[in-house]
């Protein structure tokens, strides 16, 4: 028998998809619920409590940004854009509205599970450490950021970072192994009141790049998700 792994709530309109999604889900030892609209998402989450929500956007009655800014209000449940949309538009509109995740249809079964797992160990290793995140030691392969001391180092030594590059991956390591959008990235760094074209955020992960990379046009820690944003591996996935 299959062990439970979580509830997973799949918010869906199209028969086939919403079938396909539960059957992988199901077999992959998941609890399932399946909502066919945005007002019932809306409720039943007000209600429940899932480990992961599984969102289509193309909802015959509310569009699923509105879904997940509501949703948003209150809770901080792991969510993953499951859409026919692929523009990077869409993707980052997503992201910024809160979404963790984003898979554009059509996807394969092995890719979905593997990024509901990935984002389950995330909100897990939040869930565990959040109390004692001042006090941590991150470590992914050779790179380490010691939170308390405030320093970041590579194979024992010391990365020169200047004060907003640490900012910077300090709040990538926090979210390792999500995707943050430009925008997440330059109004949690420079304010939200800041407004540009985001060329001084690639010239600082440029200079991190340059600073923490053995390749920095072949980056392993901090990768390029290209026109949304960036992440950080998660530890449990780098080869160092």
């Amino acid at each position: 028998m299959t062990a439970h792994k979580g509830t997973i709530l799949i918010v869906e309109d199209d028969k086939s998809i919403a079938d396909f999604l539960k059957a992988s889900l199901v077999s992959g030892g998941y609890t399932v619920e399946l909502v066919t609209s945005g007002r019932r998402a809306i409720s039943i989450t007000a209600d429940t409590e899932f480990d992961v929500i599984l969102l289509d956007l193309g909802l015959p009655d509310i569009d699923g940004i509105k879904v997940l800014k509501s949703i948003r209000e209150w809770s901080e449940v792991p969510i993953i854009i499951v859409s026919a949309r692929i523009e990077e538009g869409d993707k980052v509109e997503a992201l910024d509205a809160g979404a963790n995740d984003y898979i554009a249809k059509p996807f394969g079964n092995s890719e979905l599970l593997a990024r509901i797992r990935a984002l389950m160990r995330f909100y897990e290793k939040v869930s565990n450490t959040k109390e004692k995140a001042d006090e941590e030691v991150f470590s992914i392969g050779r790179f380490q950021i010691d939170y308390a001391r405030r320093k970041a180092t590579k194979d024992g030594s010391l990365l020169r970072l200047t004060p907003i590059e640490y900012k910077i991956i300090v709040f990538l390591s926090q979210n390792a192994g999500k995707v943050l959008t430009h925008d997440c990235i330059l109004r949690r760094i420079w304010g939200e009141d800041y407004v540009g074209d985001g060329q001084i955020l690639r010239v600082n992960m440029a200079n991190i790049r340059r600073k923490l990379e053995d390749n920095p046009a072949d980056p392993q820690y901090i990768l390029t998700e290209v026109g949304v944003g960036y992440r950080m591996v998660e530890p449990e996935a780098f080869l160092a």
